[in-house]
């Protein structure tokens, strides 16, 4: 039997056409058992739980017109990427869970490309890749940005157990076993969420299968090349510092002051980042 299929969107204020458009898209080509939006619209401080063929808040949902076959879950604060696909993965009752940020970078069918094999049974664990040399990259980033991205994949691959070429594009995959192990190591709220998750995986002895994607950067991008630097830098040190954790590595139990709270224990208004907080490379939260 073929597993079933939950995808989630994380969205930040995302441009209603072009949310509409990929929802449309992944339902056609990839036609999941459950699709789920997790829309941040910092505009309050109340949440709301409804299906998208509900009245939700008319004011600020209404323009998103999203299909009635999506469940969407608008939250009036900015969660941050990372606690966003938590809270929609933790909201799914399928076999294997899939992610793909708002903006549709990632075309559907390169995220039924991410899903493959975990369906198949050949990963634990899928993720996108823009830097693999089959993929295909629509639209050139400046040479800033690419600089910086090729250098954390490249500092990265060094500190973590796990080699990519990329970790992270917005789009990944994971079965809703691995899932179960892997959710209660998961502190980062942001864009590190997807280091973190990689690093995790890899801490965890997962398979992590890494695919190449088709990519066109979209408009809109809140990258700040100084700020994000400094930030995905921290976020790698402390992905590879709960990955060492996990293995039970002495030096950094000695080490270890952290007294975080995972994010499947938080409620949602802890852990926001604010409006003005860092996003990832392609990332448009």
């Amino acid at each position: 039997m073929q597993p079933t299929v939950g995808v989630v969107v994380p969205a930040y204020h995302p441009d209603p056409g072009r949310l509409r458009t990929y929802l449309h898209a992944i339902r056609e080509t990839i036609d999941p058992d459950e699709l789920r939006v997790e829309l941040d619209l910092p505009n309050g401080t109340d949440s709301v739980d409804a299906t998208a063929s509900e009245s939700v808040a008319p004011d600020a949902a209404a323009p998103f017109d999203l299909p009635d076959d999506v469940d969407c879950r608008v939250v009036y604060r900015r969660r941050g990427k990372g606690a966003a696909v938590t809270a929609g993965f933790e909201a799914l009752s399928t076999d294997a869970y899939a992610f793909a940020d708002a903006d549709g970078a990632t075309p559907a069918q390169s995220l039924a490309d991410v899903i493959a094999p975990v369906c198949d049974g050949d990963a634990d664990l899928a993720a996108g890749s823009r830097r693999h040399p089959d993929s295909v990259v629509r639209s050139h980033q400046t040479f800033a940005r690419r600089f910086l991205g090729d250098g954390f994949a490249w500092i990265a691959r060094r500190l973590l157990d796990a080699e990519l070429y990329d970790y992270q594009c917005g789009a990944k995959a994971i079965t809703a076993t691995a899932w179960e192990r892997a959710r209660d190591h998961l502190y980062e709220p942001g864009f590190a969420w997807d280091i973190e998750l990689v690093a995790v995986a890899a801490a965890l002895d997962y398979r992590i299968a890494e695919v190449p994607v088709t990519w066109e950067d979209q408009p809109g991008s809140t990258v700040s090349p100084v700020g994000d630097t400094l930030d995905m830098g921290r976020g790698l040190l402390v992905a590879r510092h709960r990955a060492r954790l996990i293995r039970d590595d002495r030096i950094h139990r000695l080490i270890d002051r952290e007294d975080g709270v995972a994010l499947i224990d938080r409620p949602d208004d802890r852990g926001a980042v604010s409006d003005g907080g860092a996003a990832a490379d392609g990332d448009p939260r």
